[in-house]
């Protein structure tokens, strides 16, 4: 499965490259956090049958966890066998972070 770097999603921030970026990390993670990669939309993995279909197929995807491990890996690879051009970022939301990213509050 095909994982994106902290750097080459910086980039793609830089240069405006059109993507969707998603945030499936668990709720508690997410509301204990209080921060996200700006552009990122918060997906319930928990309810991932419900908004599934909604991703579209046309626009790379970027799927990031708190860690980079089973959770945007599964969804990745979900997304993938249903022909969406998605990819992971490998280390998650917290190499983000530990590579000086910046995050901003949630809504």
């Amino acid at each position: 499965m095909k994982s994106m770097s902290v750097a080459e999603l910086a980039q793609w921030q830089q240069k405006q490259h059109p993507f969707l970026l998603l945030d499936v990390r668990r709720e508690q993670a997410v509301t204990a956090s209080g921060v996200q990669i700006e552009g990122a939309q918060w997906k319930n993995p928990a309810l991932w049958l419900d908004w599934k279909d909604g991703i579209p197929n046309q626009t790379p995807v970027v799927v990031y966890c708190a860690h980079g491990h089973e959770i945007s890996q599964g969804l990745t690879a979900t997304l993938l066998a249903m022909g969406v051009e998605a990819v992971h970022l490998h280390g998650g939301i917290s190499a983000w972070q530990d590579h000086g990213q910046p995050v901003v509050p949630i809504a």
